[in-house]
């Protein structure tokens, strides 16, 4: 199953490591590194260009991509819980 991100971004749940609310997590000088690590290795993307609320760490191919979004992390979670649940109605 896949969630919506924001715009025309959607990643599968299944793959999904985590989701971070951007604002009370980047205040950390660590996740700040994390973040700017992955920004040079080019495998940070922007879903849209609103103010961001949040970035959600996904492993696919063995690889983490972060995708930046202006949607907050309790939306989000609601989307994957919703799916989560509507997958498990149909199982």
């Amino acid at each position: 199953m896949y969630v919506h991100l924001g715009k025309n971004c959607v990643i599968r749940v299944k793959d999904t490591v985590g989701i971070f609310d951007i604002e009370n997590t980047s205040v950390s000088k660590i996740t700040r590194e994390f973040l700017n690590k992955y920004g040079k290795e080019s495998k940070v993307f922007y879903v849209d260009d609103d103010l961001p609320k949040s970035f959600i760490i996904v492993k696919s191919n063995n690889e983490n991509m972060i995708y930046i979004s202006s949607l907050a992390p309790s939306t989000l979670k609601k989307r994957m819980e919703n799916i989560r649940y509507e997958d498990s109605l149909f199982s």
